[in-house]
C-alpha cells in the first residue's frame, strides 16, 4: 500500500467525541434486509460464534486489551473505503482489505455463515445497519444501502483472512450536510416496536464478565418461537459511546427459541455503552437498542489476617 493511501486510511480512523446519557433504551425499526452478522455476539439456537466486540465508554481503562474496532489497520491489514456517501440516497458502499502484501484479501474464513460482517454506525450511535456485503473476485466488497442524515459515521468490517485470527477494523466515514448530532437516549430498559417489546435485565462492571438477559414479548405476551438468525436466537452488538471501541461479548448457548435470550459481556472501562439486539420473528429482522452505563469495579474483598498473621504468639 503506497504512502497516499495508508495516510488516508489513517485519516479516515479519526475519532468524534460525544457524550451519553445512563441505560435507555429505543428500537431501530425493522430491518428489510436481515443485517448481516456483526462482530458481537449471538445467543445461539446450535453453537454460535461468540466474540462479539463493541465499544465502550468513557472512564479509565481496567482491561489492558486494546479494544477492537479501533484501528484502521492491524496485524498488517488496512480498511480501505473506495465510494463516498450522500445523505438520503440510497447507494453502494464498496470497500477493500489491503493485506501484507499490498493487494486486495480474496481468501476469508466463514464465521457465522459469511466471510465477512459490516456494521455501520452514526457517530452519535443513533443510526445502527448490520450488513452483508458481496465480494467480487478482485477482492472488493459492496453493499447497497442508505444513510440516513448528514455527519460523521464508522464502518466495522469484521473478518478472519484464510488461516490468520479474527480482526475487526474500522474506518470513519464522512457524509456531508449539515451534522446535528443527538445525545444518548435517555435512561431505560425497555424497546418496543410493531407490537414487540423487548426487556433487558443486567449491568455493565467494568474488569468482568457481565450477565445481561433480554426478554422478547409480543402484545403482553412472551415470544417462545423466535427464529435463527445467522445459526443464532439473537444477535447483540456492544459499542462503548465515546470511541465506539467493540466490547467482547459472548452468548449462552440454548435450545429455546426465547422468550429469553443471554449474553455475558466484558467491558474494559466505566462510562456509557450502546447496545444492538437483532432478533428474528415472523420473516423480519428487528433491532433493539439500549444504553448502559458502565459502574465502578468492583473491588475484591480484603481477606481478614488469620492470628498467626500478625506474629502475637501469645505465648509467655
Amino acid at each position: 500500500m503506497n504512502t497516499a493511501a495508508k495516510l488516508g486510511a489513517y485519516a479516515l480512523g479519526l475519532a468524534v467525541v460525544f457524550g451519553g446519557a445512563f441505560g435507555a433504551g429505543k428500537v431501530v425499526g425493522p430491518v428489510g434486509t436481515p443485517p448481516a452478522e456483526d462482530h458481537a455476539a449471538m445467543a445461539t439456537a446450535t453453537p454460535a460464534g461468540d466474540h462479539a466486540a463493541m465499544s465502550t465508554g468513557s472512564g479509565e481503562q481496567v482491561k489492558g486489551d486494546t479494544p477492537g474496532g479501533l484501528q484502521v489497520s492491524q496485524g498488517g491489514y488496512t480498511l480501505n473505503l473506495i465510494t463516498s456517501m450522500k445523505a438520503g440516497v440510497p447507494a453502494d458502499l464498496a470497500f477493500t482489505v489491503i493485506g501484507p502484501d499490498g493487494k486486495p484479501v480474496t481468501g476469508y474464513e466463514v464465521a457465522h455463515d459469511k466471510k465477512l460482517h459490516l456494521i455501520v454506525v452514526s457517530r452519535d450511535l443513533t443510526s445502527f445497519q448490520h450488513l452483508h456485503p458481496e465480494m467480487a473476485a478482485d477482492g472488493t466488497w459492496s453493499v447497497r444501502l442508505t444513510l440516513p442524515e448528514a455527519g460523521a459515521y464508522r464502518v466495522f468490517a469484521d473478518f478472519a483472512p484464510t488461516g490468520g485470527d479474527g480482526l475487526t477494523l474500522g474506518a470513519d466515514l464522512s457524509v456531508p450536510g449539515d451534522y446535528r448530532p443527538e445525545a444518548l437516549p435517555r435512561e431505560s430498559r425497555t424497546a418496543t416496536i410493531d407490537g414487540y417489546e423487548v426487556t433487558l435485565d443486567g449491568d455493565l462492571t467494568p474488569g468482568q464478565s457481565s450477565k445481561l438477559t433480554l426478554k422478547v414479548g409480543k402484545d403482553g405476551e412472551p415470544v417462545t418461537d423466535l427464529e435463527p438468525y445467522l445459526g443464532a436466537y439473537g444477535h447483540l452488538v456492544a459499542l462503548r459511546a465515546r470511541d465506539l471501541a467493540y466490547l467482547h461479548v459472548h452468548p449462552e448457548e440454548s435450545e429455546k427459541a426465547g422468550p429469553e435470550i443471554v449474553f455475558y459481556a466484558e467491558v474494559p472501562s466505566t462510562g456509557d455503552y450502546r447496545l444492538f439486539l437483532d432478533f428474528q420473528h415472523d420473516g423480519k429482522v428487528r433491532t433493539a437498542d439500549f444504553t448502559l452505563s458502565a459502574g465502578e469495579r468492583q473491588q475484591e474483598p480484603t481477606p481478614k489476617p488469620s492470628p498467626s498473621a500478625h506474629g502475637d504468639d501469645h505465648s509467655h
